[in-house]
């Protein structure tokens, strides 16, 4: 998601004839060229992508934050919660995009690496990387997320010391939906550190069979990690160490077809065969459940979270066909069908990481505003994401517009 990951192009090898792109519809073929905005040459797919991606996790935080099952932390402090019917529809609408939405942010980013790197350097992608990345995760790491959650507990009644709300988070150290930007920055800096000591060879995968092996190693590497560190596990950091294949095998798979110009065409072939696999994925997930008789999965989940149990090894599987699978459909997806570059919109796009960043403050500010309504939960989360995105979005577009103007003067 960071904006300079977003910009400039892939190089090398364009899709091969035989894989047409899976945008190559009559109405859809075009110059590469034409994928991108004539004045900052950005892809324009993956900018529109990454904004859909970001109001997708914004929307979900919003509901989120009044479910039982957690996974947005005003949980800790809700005054009121979903009904247990429509918790169960958030499981199965939120729950598979929640194993692939970061591992596509990653598969992404891999993919556009290669160019920064030659544009930039090492040392240049470095120091961008710690700029973009670095500095946020630890401005929210240390100040921004601490005193967002002291001001969520005192509005709450409950008085947390605001020191406490440093020292005791759990995990300690945690940054919020920002952990992921940690771990995007260790898996940049090893790249640039590689690209530094290892010479360059140019590489072209077969796409079958790095996709197919690209899943199964990152099940096998899932299942082995979690054997210590279970999903959903807390370390120091809020590390998520049992994401960490997922992550770093999307990162690298964006690398490996970087050469072969994905930023800008994916295959046909592999877009419909990484869709195909998603829905086979879903198949099985819910046929293992149902088989199970899992009503509730936050009650039921143990088994799947870790240890040698067949049903985590199941999980990892789905996990792995999904993110695969599923990145791959999606930027495929985009190139097709998110291709406006109308200003208004282009520009909303390019503000997304901030957007991102922002969700922070502007979610739990409606969240803590929406205590002083009698409404329902569901009413109230409804109303808070719609106004979550809105916010987010456009107070990003805001600062980055005035930002430009600045500079321009």
């Amino acid at each position: 998601m960071p904006r300079e990951e977003v910009s400039g192009g892939s190089g090398g090898a364009t899709a091969m004839p035989a894989e047409a792109p899976a945008h190559a519809a009559p109405e859809a073929q075009r110059p590469d060229d034409l994928l991108r905005d004539q004045r900052t040459r950005r892809l324009v797919p993956i900018d529109n992508l990454k904004a859909v991606l970001v109001a997708w996790v914004i929307a979900g935080h919003a509901f989120l934050g009044y479910a039982a099952m957690g996974g947005w932390p005003y949980d800790e402090v809700a005054e009121t919660t979903l009904p247990k019917t429509l918790e169960l529809l958030l499981e199965i609408v939120i729950g598979p995009t929640a194993l692939f939405v970061i591992g596509t942010f990653f598969f992404l980013s891999g993919l556009l690496a290669p160019h920064s790197l030659a544009q930039h350097g090492p040392g240049g992608f470095v120091r961008q990387r710690l700029l973009r990345l670095g500095l946020p995760w630890l401005l929210f790491t240390l100040l921004i997320w601490p005193l967002v959650m002291w001001v969520a507990h005192r509005a709450a009644g409950d008085p947390l010391p605001i020191w406490q709300a440093l020292q005791a988070r759990q995990p300690f150290l945690d940054s919020g939906p920002l952990w992921f930007v940690q771990i995007l920055l260790y898996v940049s800096l090893a790249h640039a550190l590689l690209s530094w000591i290892v010479q360059r060879h140019d590489f072209h995968p077969r796409v079958a069979l790095t996709l197919v092996t690209a899943a199964l190693a990152i099940a096998a590497a899932s299942f082995i990690i979690r054997l210590w560190f279970p999903a959903r596990s807390q370390q120091v950091l809020d590390l998520h160490v049992w994401q960490w294949p997922q992550c770093m095998g999307l990162y690298v798979l964006g690398v490996l077809f970087a050469s072969e110009n994905w930023a800008q065409n994916v295959p046909r072939r592999a877009a419909r065969r990484g869709g195909i696999a998603v829905l086979l994925a879903i198949a099985f997930g819910a046929g293992v459940l149902a088989i199970l008789g899992v009503s509730d999965f936050k009650r039921d989940d143990g088994p799947f979270l870790g240890g040698w149990h067949w049903q985590a090894l199941a999980l990892d599987v789905v996990e792995a066909t999904l993110v695969v699978g599923g990145s791959v459909w999606l930027l495929a997806w985009a190139q097709r069908w998110l291709t406006s570059r109308a200003v208004r919109l282009t520009r909303l796009a390019r503000s997304a990481y901030l957007a991102y960043l922002l969700q922070v403050p502007v979610l739990i500010s409606l969240e803590i505003a929406g205590r002083l309504v009698p409404w329902p939960a569901a009413v109230k989360a409804v109303v808070v994401a719609a106004f979550a995105v809105a916010g987010s979005f456009g107070l990003a577009w805001s600062l980055t517009h005035r930002a430009r103007g600045d500079r321009s003067q």
